[in-house]
């Protein structure tokens, strides 16, 4: 059978190319993958090609498929998993595997980095044995496959909420999870995984008693106060607060007396930038823990950090790259019942054809997730563009009025259309 994907053959050398995938093996399936979301580690992907840690074959002989945010329907199955697994399911997937080699070490293999056949910007894949081995293969029940794609985000956050860990005098038990009822603060948290962070830090049961959120830029945080309003946080007895710090000459002690001169108990750092590293080390209180959530592409990327402070007041600094399978339900579950609604983080809507250049520019691009839908040929749009391009192409205009229906978000009704109407790549 043919695919089209999206591959990665060296450093910011991504091609659509079209190939034939081989027959699955017994142990192996056949699907077809009908939405991705581009993430932050592809462009890192790009950016590093053979360097990255999770490349196991020379790029530029044995291109793979990018992409590990995807949602699909299973089309085949082999002989061994029959019974397990079902032709006509949809599917998530969680890309962090952690298979072990033939010494039983754990390998950082993972779909979208890793596989010739396997990764989320392409039409169809096949997934390999591992992928079930490790119950990394999980059974999607939503009537959409947008949500599908963005549960492995989802998770990372999850999985970074419960790396979370704090003690107490004279045990060496760690209680894992932020402090509830304390005080959280995340910088720079109004990108799509901030985003995602606030609704998760609302809805979740263990929750904070007051949320900061900070960035420098008024219409991210406006955006988000309008997606997550202080008075939602409001209901779940959290104090919301969003500030902008860009013009603060002591933004520290500001966001200290936000918190009534106090500083805090959990600290999420979402953007890789060595002064607000060091700012949240400094607004770090008594058994505080940081999480540096935000992967840097620089290897030698570091900050100054208080060893004192680490001594005798206890900090704890983690840093979570993904979400493990338990995140990934815990996503899928929570999406499912309604108490987690991430669609906010999507932003940009795109076929096949617009993913290798969109990866390549994505930290150059504003605002959140770019969606792809990978049997469809599609200019990357922003969703508030879809009003403008609608004047000329009565595709975009429909678009437009079903967002607006929506409160400017993605949908069900949007992505029905779009199956329905969107040119195939």
């Amino acid at each position: 059978m043919k695919t089209k994907a999206v591959r990665i053959h060296g450093v910011n050398d991504l091609r659509l190319d079209e190939f034939d995938l081989p027959e699955i093996k017994d142990d192996e399936i056949l699907a077809r993958v009908v939405s991705d979301s581009i993430c932050m580690s592809s462009h890192k992907l790009a950016v590093q090609g053979n360097k990255h840690k999770r490349v196991r074959s020379d790029l530029s002989t044995a291109p793979i498929i990018i992409g590990h945010e995807f949602c699909g329907v299973i089309e085949k199955v082999g002989a061994k998993l029959e019974g397990r697994f079902k032709t006509g399911s949809r599917f998530a997937i969680q890309p962090a595997l952690n298979y072990p080699d033939e010494n039983g070490r754990e390998t950082l293999w993972a779909p979208g980095y890793s596989y010739q056949y396997l990764g989320g910007d392409a039409t169809y894949v096949i997934i390999p044995k591992e992928v079930m081995e490790m119950n990394c293969l999980l059974d999607y029940q939503a009537d959409n496959f947008f949500m599908g794609s963005l549960a492995e985000p989802v998770s990372c956050i999850v999985g970074a909420f419960h790396a979370q860990y704090h003690t107490k005098g004279g045990s060496y038990v760690h209680e894992m999870g932020i402090v509830e009822g304390g005080s959280l603060i995340l910088l720079a948290g109004v990108g799509p995984m901030g985003l995602g962070a606030i609704d998760y830090a609302i809805h979740n049961p263990r929750r904070p008693s007051r949320l900061v959120v900070t960035d420098i830029d008024d219409a991210r945080l406006a955006r988000a106060a309008q997606l997550l309003p202080p008075g939602e946080a409001e209901k779940y007895g959290i104090e919301l607060i969003y500030i902008n710090t860009k013009t603060m000459a002591d933004p520290v002690a500001h966001l200290r007396e936000l918190n009534g001169g106090k500083l805090y108990d959990d600290v999420f750092v979402f953007a890789p930038v060595k002064p607000v590293l060091e700012m949240g080390d400094r607004l770090l209180g008594h058994d505080g823990c940081l999480n540096f959530f935000a992967g840097p592409t620089d290897a030698a990327f570091s900050g100054s950090l208080n060893f004192y402070d680490v001594h005798y007041e206890a900090h704890h600094i983690v840093g979570t790259s993904g979400g493990n399978t338990d995140d990934m339900r815990e996503s899928l579950t929570k999406m499912a019942k309604g108490e987690l609604n991430p669609v906010f983080m999507v932003t940009h809507i795109g076929g096949l054809d617009a993913a290798p250049q969109a990866t390549i520019d994505l930290d150059k691009i504003p605002g959140g997730k770019k969606l792809i839908y990978t049997g469809k040929k599609l200019d990357l749009v922003a969703i508030t563009d879809f009003a403008e391009k609608g004047k000329t192409l009565p595709f975009y205009k429909a678009l437009g009025e079903i967002c607006g229906r929506h409160n400017g978000l993605w949908s069900k009704e949007a992505e029905d259309y779009l199956l329905a109407n969107a040119a195939d790549i």
